[in-house]
């Protein structure tokens, strides 16, 4: 046991480590990150020394049952897939351009309109890919602009970490707790629809209280519209992710499991774009960067921290972590443990170890204590670029646009809107499981 907690620290450790300082490494004519690769010779360790049990890692990887993480995997890279294939189509950068120019020299109609535009995308795609997407234009605007981008930007990364609540999809934590507890697509939705709403407006106000200075500056007048160059591809990967998003709903009603249905979906809206663009004579760029753009460091990352956590549990540290959070106020509990888990860990890691802490609960305290941990892992995006490998993202973003965001901006604006918010989303909660 005491082997399994020093690997696993050490690993937790220098993942963080290796985010703040070494980032990235280059090897021939490929960038990596480096946090992957930490975790990776982690689980490896304890895979060698047998901590974590070969036959009992297979086992769970070949698992029928729903915390099977090769199916979360294909469900996240499915709605993934799709999602990317409407931003090579032009959708985002589009619905943001409209945005911006219907702004005219107003600020504060610029800033609304963005975060509504962002809670929307995010909703029905992935806050991941939103981020990938609008940081972006939203620093080429800025600079078009001259106005103070850090309003607009925090805007769009927490608006992003907080409307993923809403569906089952927004969030790979989502997918895993969720799942792993039995909770289905409409069950889901039931009872964090108005809690996520709720934590929305409550944000939204606080980011207009603490950027209403910056917001009072005059905007200049940019008619900046991105046109869409060929609408047939793009009307059907929105009728796809339509029919996907209506046949996930009722996945439990048809007994389809929902990663077979989103596999099913982007299946065949690639193929589609496949087929059409030979048709049309053209390339298949579009495809070709949708693959390009995939997530792939996420697969070794996952399945690393799963093998570790299947150590954890084997060692029987899991239940001696849920035995010391105990039953009582379980949302209260769990919601804030798993928020600051996720700053010490990352929120993918910590609701890989959260589903296994929390099978020492049961009944109405077990799905209470799901849901709050579904919540911590969303929320705690935004309390440190740690949180959430989307802050990741965000910050090397950021950075590359030679926009001034550092570590302690983060943390600042981070500790002033994610507390409050996650504290009126978990009393929320209490209302609803």
């Amino acid at each position: 046991m005491v082997a399994t907690i020093i690997i696993a620290c050490i690993t937790f450790a220098l993942v963080i480590a290796s985010i703040l300082f070494v980032p990235h490494v280059s090897i021939a004519k490929f960038r990596l990150d480096t946090y992957w690769m930490v975790v990776l010779v982690g689980a490896s360790i304890l895979l060698i020394c047998q901590l974590a049990p070969i036959k009992e890692v297979g086992e769970q990887l070949v698992s029928k049952a729903a915390i099977n993480p090769i199916k979360i995997l294909v469900l996240f890279f499915s709605m993934t897939s799709i999602s990317i294939v409407l931003d090579e189509l032009g959708l985002f950068r589009y619905l943001a351009s409209v945005a911006s120019s219907k702004a005219k020299e107003n600020q504060y109609i610029l800033f609304t309109s963005l975060y509504v535009l962002t809670s929307l995308l995010t909703i029905f795609t992935s806050n991941d890919i939103v981020i990938l997407t609008l940081t972006p234009f939203i620093c080429f605007f800025a600079k078009r602009s001259k106005i103070n981008p850090v309003p607009y930007l925090v805007a769009e990364f927490f608006a992003a970490n907080t409307w993923s609540l809403m569906l089952i999809i927004g969030n790979p934590t989502n997918i895993y707790l969720a799942t792993s507890s039995g909770i289905t697509f409409i069950d889901y939705f039931k009872v964090m629809a108005v809690p996520t709403l709720v934590g929305g407006l409550v944000e939204f106000g606080l980011l207009i209280l603490v950027f209403r200075k910056s917001l009072k500056q005059p905007l200049q007048s940019n008619e900046l519209i991105y046109h869409v160059s060929d609408r047939t591809p793009l009307t059907i990967g929105l009728i796809d992710l339509g029919v996907c998003l209506l046949f996930l709903i009722f996945s439990s009603y048809i007994h389809l499991e929902m990663w077979l249905i989103s596999a099913i979906c982007a299946g065949f809206l690639i193929i589609f774009m496949l087929i059409y663009s030979a048709f049309k004579k053209e390339n298949i760029n579009h495809v070709k960067e949708t693959f390009l753009r995939l997530p792939y460091q996420l697969i070794p990352f996952f399945l690393s921290m799963f093998v570790i956590v299947v150590a954890l549990n084997y060692q029987g540290i899991t239940k001696a972590i849920g035995n010391l959070l105990g039953s009582n106020a379980p949302i209260w509990i769990y919601g804030y443990t798993s928020f600051l888990a996720s700053n010490l860990i990352n929120n993918i890691p910590m609701a890989i170890l959260f589903s296994n802490v929390t099978q020492s609960l049961s009944g109405v305290g077990y799905t209470q204590a799901i849901y709050a941990s579904i919540v911590g892992s969303n929320i705690g995006a935004f309390l440190t670029p740690i949180g959430a490998l989307a802050g990741i993202m965000f910050s090397s973003l950021v950075s590359k646009n030679n926009i001034r965001f550092r570590f302690i901006d983060f943390i600042k604006y981070g500790a002033i809107i994610s507390i409050p918010v996650i504290s009126v989303i978990l009393a929320m909660l209490q209302l609803f499981v």
